[in-house]
């Protein structure tokens, strides 16, 4: 498979880069400084480079033609103000929905958050964070084209991952390593029976692989 992920130096991006090269995928990852060009090298990723905040549709639609799957994993990330909450994680994510979809791209992950929500209430940047997060959920959810799936993880964390999650429509509070994020992302990609579910990610006692085909039969 040809696999295109956008925030490809995200440390969900590069766990995922590693596991899909690892099994032979053809994997591409979208980042916007030159210098982590070599990071996903080394993960077994071709990299791209590709700023979602400043590229257009049609930009970004070339990079992704020709892929079996787009995964949505760019963020603003930790210390960014709430004006990038919007233009990343809102609108980037929305911008690589719609090039997917003229790209012909039909499998769609988007790594989203537990909690998410574009109506939730309050001011601060977590709040924001929050809020573009649902309406990116939303948006991405409105492409009749795509088969996509959103995935809402608890609380990250860099532990070395267990391989067992519990992976639902609601899980409740949990966290979840960055390891099994990466895990489920790639039985996701591979059990198109998931798609249009939006489901939560915590640790768990369910093998990744039997999760993600439990949910695929629900």
């Amino acid at each position: 498979m040809r696999i295109v992920i956008a925030g490809g130096h995200g440390k969900i991006a590069l766990r995922l880069e590693r596991l899909l090269a690892a099994r032979g995928d053809d994997v591409t990852g979208l980042i916007r400084n030159p210098e982590q060009v070599d990071d996903l090298r080394e993960a077994g990723a071709q990299a791209v480079l590709c700023d979602l905040e400043s590229a257009t549709v049609e930009e970004v639609t070339e990079v992704l033609r020709g892929a079996d799957a787009a995964v949505f994993a760019a963020g603003s990330g930790p210390g960014s103000g709430t004006a990038r909450k919007e233009t990343m994680d809102r609108d980037g994510a929305e911008l690589f929905a719609t090039a997917a979809e003229r790209a012909s791209v039909r499998r769609f992950l988007i790594v989203s958050s537990m909690a998410a929500d574009a109506r939730h209430p309050g001011d601060e940047v977590f709040d924001v964070y929050l809020r573009a997060k649902g309406a990116a959920d939303d948006a991405v959810r409105a492409h009749r084209n795509l088969d996509w799936t959103v995935l809402r993880p608890g609380s990250l964390t860099d532990d070395t991952g267990t391989g067992k999650v519990r992976l639902e429509a609601s899980t409740g509070r949990g966290s979840v390593p960055r390891d099994d994020v990466a895990r489920v992302l790639m039985e996701l990609i591979d059990t198109p029976a998931t798609a249009g579910l939006t489901l939560e990610l915590i640790s768990g006692e369910t093998p990744a692989a039997v999760a993600v085909k439990d949910v695929a039969g629900n």
